[in-house]
């Protein structure tokens, strides 16, 4: 039973911080944040709610089987596994070498960081990943900034930046499905209200980078194939999706597409498309884990009278329905911190949104906006996050994490237009009214 009428109990968050400190903790000593596997983490943390909560056996055990077999959770885990699949099928039949080479090649090289930024975001939208659209794009966007004399450092947040604007709008990405879920809105919903704060952020760093990219060095690049029929696929599950199509039957219809274009291209047999189609389920084994194990933990910790404590710690700050908004994002943003993951981030925290949304009333669909914005916006600052570690990883040295924080543009901006759309009453009314 949910303790929010009360104050809480400030011991029962114990086994969440051993879960965010092991974490913490052993990418601090490793110099890894992802060496040790986060399910894992999170196991450790149910392990001390067993020791440390006064409740009987028989209490915690129906309290995480009934937060890790929660709805929400099992449609949140069912929908990352097609995700998965997608992105994988979709990558095997060379859609993202498509992308990029077709982007590559259709940019003027004097316009390289605005490119970058351009193709990072379709190819982060389409597929769901930031991380899998750094790790495309990471190595041809250093050796682009080398050809071209263009800015290394621009070119580095010009990427962080495009993949994260991306992630955050995307309709299959794990940020968005973790966040409509736990706020119990419609994907497209929050889409349309995303765009309202995206967008003019992305626009302004559009204009930005067509000022700041511009180089005088001309750069001849070796040509690279690219067949359009294999970026459909992206363009059709984005289409569908915004059109209302259950997301389920978005991914499946999405996965086929793609399938029936490897058949034609010959990079598929029955066999080797089912085998992909696996491979991309088990390569969301973690987050289906972790968010399954995380739900469950969450459940514990509920019962314990742990969200009850944070709630009240919460409430006690929140004055209006704009500083409640404040507070999810704030909320959301400082437990990334911790984890480093955005995704868990959202799940972690997603419950104590809910509560705080239908308290105040507050819309649910620009509430799981806030939820992805912060979470992304942390996320992509992170010294220690995924994203950031991977440009820095292939500068190899000639970039630091304090370039990259001065050049990714579009996370200032996004951070101010969500502060807009929080504290402006005018704003926060054209948004719910055209996204009605």
């Amino acid at each position: 039973m949910n303790q929010t009428q009360n104050k809480g109990n400030a011991l029962a968050l114990l086994p969440l911080g051993v879960f965010i400190f092991t974490f913490l903790g052993s990418g601090i000593v490793l110099n890894d944040f992802y060496a040790l596997p986060s399910p894992i983490a999170v196991i450790l943390g149910i392990i001390a709610a067993f020791l440390l909560f006064k409740l009987s056996s028989e209490e915690k055990i129906q309290a995480l089987i009934k937060g890790c077999g929660d709805s929400k959770i099992i449609t949140m885990c069912l929908i990352y596994l097609l995700a998965g699949a997608f992105a994988t099928v979709t990558k095997t039949m060379g859609g993202v070498d498509s992308v990029v080479n077709f982007g590559i090649q259709n940019i003027n090289s004097a316009y390289f960081p605005l490119g970058i930024f351009l193709i990072a975001a379709f190819l982060s939208t389409a597929t769901g990943t930031s991380v899998g659209a750094i790790v495309a794009l990471g190595p041809i966007a250093i050796s682009l900034a080398d050809k071209s004399g263009s800015s290394l450092p621009l070119i580095g947040g010009a990427l962080l930046g495009g993949a994260m604007l991306g992630d955050n709008l995307s309709l299959i990405s794990d940020t968005t499905i973790a966040a409509t879920q736990s706020l119990g809105c419609k994907m497209k919903d929050k889409f349309k209200v995303n765009l309202f704060i995206a967008l003019p952020a992305a626009f302004v760093t559009v204009l930005l980078l067509l000022f700041l990219g511009y180089g005088t060095t001309e750069v001849s690049l070796q040509q690279e194939g690219y067949q359009l029929i294999t970026i459909i696929p992206y363009l059709l599950v984005i289409v569908l999706a915004l059109l209302g199509i259950n997301v389920f039957s978005t991914l499946v219809i999405g996965i086929i597409t793609a399938g029936i274009i490897g058949f034609y291209q010959g990079d598929f047999t029955l066999l080797s498309f089912s085998q992909t189609i696996y491979k991309g389920f088990t390569s969301m084994t973690d987050i289906f884990l972790l968010s399954m194990l995380t739900g469950g933990l969450a459940a514990m910790v509920d019962k314990a009278g742990g969200i009850a404590f944070i709630l009240h710690q919460i409430k006690k700050r929140i004055k209006s329905k704009r500083s409640a908004q404040m507070g999810i994002g704030t909320l959301v943003g400082l437990v990334n911190v911790a984890i480093a993951n955005n995704t868990v981030s959202i799940v972690v925290t997603g419950g104590i949104a809910k509560e705080i949304n239908d308290e105040y009333e507050l819309s649910a669909k620009k509430t799981a906006t806030i939820l992805d914005i912060f979470s992304c916006i942390f996320q992509g600052l992170l010294p220690y996050g995924a994203q950031v570690l991977l440009i820095l990883s292939f500068a190899g040295g000639a970039l630091t994490w304090t370039d990259l924080l001065f050049n990714a543009w579009y996370y200032l901006f996004l951070f101010l237009f969500t502060i807009l759309a929080i504290y402006s009453k005018y704003w926060d009314k054209l948004i719910l009214k055209y996204t009605a």
